[in-house]
């Protein structure tokens, strides 16, 4: 069985120490959400959903590393390791290729935590939405979201930014379906967006995606994006109350000023949002936290980093994520990472990773056709049951952590989704 990463505090203070264990991921304490970790809330309805096609959600969970009993507690947190694996092992036994718009799509507004009470107690759907943006890191450190708002429309984008995330059209689709619904609790539930891009190859059957968004939706896009027109940000949120307003503003304040993050991980969400906009020079990071580029140097060689170096390997990332869920032409491709052409594209991803982008598209293009296969089900089939008699030993021998939570106070909801 893989082992798991277990994250724990040590006793004299927040820093984090990881071991490996064969025992399900423990969640971290809430005022310490650290990078690639998200909170449960839209995740929690992978387990209805995976119900629905008669599956027995424990041991899928298990089998990704994970505690059932997490899926009781919304304060409870998992890696995006876990998430990804997770959304695969759904996808398989449910033999869905839109399993994350459903799990998405049943999520609310609640779902979201505090920063979806502060969404519903904002004074205009403007202000509920930038306060999304601002503040979905106190609870989701592998979705970013962003907002755009140019010429009447406004475009609320999510990227998954943590490298090498297994299964982030799965994650995309859900954040998208969970913010259409978000939408909707605040505009009203007739609410339409004028249309819905997603980063994925257009599935045969697309009618899912149109019945839920109720518009029109692009696949092989550079970003995941719900568009509408910029006339819905003045709209006043009916029943919003400014005294709830601030006591969630304040929780959230509390909860960011204690979180502590690296400051690389902050420079890898940033980038995330701007390398397809071609606004993500060393001096334009560095103007955006209002500190000279020598210091954003300096603070990155004290994490071991260099800029060039996450900037490349965030470009590494997204072009994986186009290449494998994508159709896009590679010079599109390389065009949205701001290459001047699709050859000097080709010869950076090969220094990246030992291939062209044609050659690994086409090998993981074809590991991707045989995922909805039935050999693949029955295959991550015996790694459920292989998982589920592994976890059956290690708990007859006592090897089973007790489960941790974070605290009330910090229950803040969600995990993958915001809008």
């Amino acid at each position: 069985m893989a082992e798991i990463a277990d994250f724990r505090f040590s006793s004299g203070g927040s820093r984090l120490h990881s071991r490996t264990a064969q025992t399900p991921v423990a969640t971290p304490p809430a005022h310490s959400l650290p990078a690639g970790f998200v909170q449960l809330g839209v995740v929690r309805e992978i387990a209805p959903t995976l119900r629905g096609f008669n599956v027995d959600p424990d041991p899928i969970i298990k089998a990704a590393g994970l505690d059932p009993r997490m899926f009781d507690d919304d304060a409870s947190a998992i890696p995006y390791q876990a998430l990804g694996r997770l959304c695969a092992l759904s996808v398989a036994h449910a033999r869905c290729r839109h399993f994350g718009l459903l799990f998405g799509s049943r999520a609310t507004i609640l779902s979201l935590g505090l920063v979806g009470r502060l969404m519903l107690h904002s004074e205009t759907f403007g202000d509920a939405l930038r306060g999304l943006v601002a503040n979905l890191s106190v609870q989701d450190r592998v979705v970013v979201p962003s907002l755009e708002v140019e010429d009447g429309t406004v475009v609320l984008g999510y990227a998954v930014y943590q490298p090498e995330t297994e299964s982030a059209e799965q994650i995309t689709d859900s954040a998208i379906a969970c913010a259409v619904n978000a939408i909707r609790a605040l505009l009203g539930d007739d609410w339409a967006p004028t249309e819905v891009l997603l980063p994925r190859a257009k599935p045969v059957d697309a009618e899912p995606y149109r019945r839920h968004f109720r518009a029109p939706v692009r696949f092989d896009q550079e970003i995941a994006a719900i568009v509408f027109p910029s006339r819905c940000l003045t709209h006043r949120i009916a029943g919003a109350d400014p005294l709830l307003r601030a006591m969630v503003e304040e929780r959230i304040q509390q909860l960011k000023s204690s979180q502590g993050s690296e400051f690389s991980d902050d420079i890898r969400r940033l980038l995330r949002l701007r390398l397809t906009s071609n606004r993500c020079s060393a001096d334009d990071i560095a103007n955006l936290l209002a500190m000279h580029r020598r210091t954003l140097s300096r603070r990155l060689h004290g994490d071991g980093l260099g800029y060039r170096d996450i900037s490349n390997e965030i470009r590494f990332e997204i072009a994986r994520q186009l290449l494998g869920d994508t159709d896009l032409p590679l010079c599109q491709i390389a065009a949205a990472l701001d290459y001047s052409e699709a050859s000097a594209f080709s010869r950076a991803f090969r220094r990246w990773s030992g291939e062209t982008p044609k050659a690994w598209r086409l090998r993981h293009r074809t590991d991707g056709e045989r995922s909805s296969d039935d050999s693949l089900s029955n295959r991550h089939g015996r790694d459920v049951d292989e998982h589920a008699a592994n976890q059956n030993r290690s708990s007859r021998r006592g090897a089973a952590v007790p489960l941790q939570r974070l605290s009330p106070q910090g229950a803040t909801g969600p995990i993958l989704c915001s809008a």
